[in-house]
């Protein structure tokens, strides 16, 4: 059985993930908007900008940069460094050296 919602919070850390990488752009965009007072060019901008975030959100995903960015992660919380001090990780070591 299908997990409810699945597919629609499946967007959702797509597009989030788009924006969070994407989000000085979104500035600029918002001050382009109000300097040049620009409504319409300004919506077509960010109706791009919009499904833009999820596809580079959608890429980040399918290529496992997601996977890369937790491994990183890992390896400066100190939780995960003892944690692979007193079990082990063989594959990461190989992987990623500190």
């Amino acid at each position: 059985m299908a997990l409810r919602g699945y597919k629609i919070l499946l967007a959702k850390a797509y597009f989030d993930k788009g924006y969070g990488l994407t989000n000085y752009l979104f500035k600029l965009i918002a001050v382009f908007g109000l300097t040049t007072q620009l409504v319409k060019s300004t919506a077509i901008i960010i109706a791009i900008y919009s499904v833009s975030c999820y596809i580079i959100g959608r890429l980040w995903y399918k290529y496992k940069f997601i996977e890369t960015e937790n491994e990183i992660s890992n390896i400066f919380n100190p939780f995960q460094r003892e944690m692979r001090e007193i079990i082990g990780s063989p594959k990461n070591r190989k992987i990623f050296k500190q």
